[in-house]
């Protein structure tokens, strides 16, 4: 009776895995918010800070270092160049910017995975940068080109993951100047959802517009947003070459930049919320003006990367409320000057998939869904401060962006949803389970995550007593093992391919 028994209890632990891996994989091409956002920053402070970010802009101005042409640029549309230094008379990057689309679609080459980007939706999108990769197995390491195509094909079998990426590890046994072939080709190849472009050079910028043009066409790359690229400002109050080179090669194929302040509150903007929004700001303003200076119309993307730093140590940290609070003030600023915003995801300075890793995360993680982001980098797999990709908490990442879109629907006041039958038919006293509403809809009533363990400690022990990240352990690998590529046509697949080649044939190999 007692292995019946046992048999049973299996049976009914797989099916309850089944449910929650068919729950888990529902396709969703990006979430529609049906929720409010939450604004915690009242219209007199962002009326102070937009009015501190124009003074910055005006009487301090901002550098663009090594590039005559960004301040050529800058000089024939009126603003003040004084050698690298640029200064912005009021209002005129706000003004530059309103021909910037406030939401756009990015193509995908399968349709079904087109996102669109902007207004109400949110597209989470994997990790992007780490040089090291991280399991539970073989530990910290750097990343190869192997790890790079993993991450992609977990991106690919996420449905909660709307977006393939870029960087999402650094493939450092590729050279220096020839990888980015390499990931743009993983992007293409391993998955059909849309994906990022190379920024660290111009000409490799390039590269990934004219590989996105084998894919999609040159005409329809011309006249439709394929990539994303993340265009980082050297805070504070710097623009380099390199960025600017990505900037302006993306800007004049009609490819989204990201144009993002990279900030860590203490070291590179004041210590103070405010003192960050205004800096942010006009970082961002002025980069996202010269995108409009050089075609505009062109699609971009209000974004910033923010932390703060330990006072003690200098280490940045993650999930504090004021980082937060930034997170918060820096979306409603994107939404007054009508224009797409991306932030957050799910930020941890942990080393490990722990207790830290999921609490900092989470933070980060529910403040992007209700600040309205549009587009959030880094929402699965960050770990170690963005030093490491991690496998595991990839899988538990996911896992919470998939109940964050079941939060965006909000409260469902339908006839079903509002469930009157039901309790028409219970009454006082009785209970909802063998109701008919609920028979009706107790397969998708409530999110299963794949991942935690809600059952009796008596069938957690009999599965082997397993923490989540060890059963994430196990669910990556399955995933890699269950992968099929999605089809690929081989022509283009060849041209790809042959273009790769000649152009790695044309410069040697360099670690720069």
């Amino acid at each position: 009776m007692s292995e019946i028994k046992s048999r049973s209890g299996r049976r009914g632990r797989e099916a309850r895995r089944e449910a929650r891996k068919a729950n888990s994989q529902r396709h969703i091409p990006y979430i529609k918010r049906n929720i409010p956002v939450s604004n915690l920053t009242s219209d007199e402070a962002l009326e102070i800070v937009e009015a501190n970010a124009e003074i910055i802009l005006e009487e301090i101005g901002l550098d663009f270092r090594d590039d005559a042409e960004s301040l050529a640029l800058w000089k024939d549309v009126g603003a003040d160049v004084q050698g690298e230094r640029v200064h912005f008379p009021k209002g005129l990057c706000r003004e530059l910017l309103k021909t910037a689309p406030a939401e756009f679609t990015q193509y995908a080459r399968n349709p079904e995975n087109n996102v669109q980007i902007g207004g109400n939706n949110t597209v989470f999108a994997p990790v992007y940068g780490p040089p090291f990769v991280h399991d539970m197995d073989k530990g910290r390491r750097y990343g190869t080109i192997a790890d790079f195509e993993n991450f992609v094909k977990l991106a690919y079998m996420s449905p909660a993951i709307h977006h393939s990426g870029g960087t999402v590890c650094e493939p450092v046994d590729l050279p220096v100047n020839k990888r980015h072939f390499d990931m743009v080709y993983s992007h293409i190849k391993y998955s059909d959802k849309p994906f990022m472009g190379s920024v660290t050079a111009p000409e490799r910028a390039q590269d990934s517009v004219d590989m996105a043009s084998l894919v999609f066409g040159e005409d329809f790359v011309q006249n439709n947003c394929v990539m994303l690229n993340l265009v980082n400002a050297n805070s504070p109050l710097t623009f380099d070459a390199t960025m600017l080179g990505a900037l302006k090669t993306y800007a004049a194929n009609n490819q989204a930049c990201v144009v993002s302040p990279f900030i860590l509150s203490g070291a590179m903007s004041p210590v103070s919320p405010a003192g960050t929004l205004s800096q942010l700001l006009a970082e961002a303003m002025a980069g996202m003006a010269l995108t409009q200076v050089i075609k505009p119309g062109t699609p971009v993307i209000f974004g910033t990367f923010v932390s703060s730093i330990s006072m003690q140590s200098g280490a940045p940290t993650f999930g504090t409320p004021e980082s937060g609070l930034i997170l918060n003030g820096a979306a409603e600023l994107a939404r007054r000057l009508k224009l797409p915003f991306r932030s957050g995801g799910s930020f941890t300075a942990s080393k490990l998939p722990d207790a830290q890793a999921a609490y900092e995360s989470a933070q980060t993680l529910l403040m992007t869904l209700l600040s309205g982001v549009n587009f959030a980098l880094h929402s699965a797999g960050w770990l170690e401060g963005g030093l490491c990709s991690s496998y595991e908490k990839f899988v538990m990442d996911a896992d919470q962006c998939a109940m964050m879109e079941v939060m965006a629907r909000g409260i469902d006041t339908s006839e079903n949803g509002q469930a009157m039958d039901a309790i028409r038919e219970v009454g006082p006293g009785g209970h909802f389970l063998g109701c008919a509403h609920t028979q009706a809809n107790f397969e998708d009533a409530f999110y299963r995550s794949a991942v935690a363990d809600n059952n009796s400690v008596e069938q957690w022990q009999a599965d082997g007593s397993k923490d989540t990240a060890v059963r994430a352990n196990g669910i990556w690998k399955q995933m890699l093992n269950d992968y099929q590529a999605p089809a690929l046509d081989p022509a283009i697949d060849e041209a790809l391919q042959a273009f790769m080649a000649k152009r790695k044939d044309a410069f040697p190999d360099s670690n720069y």
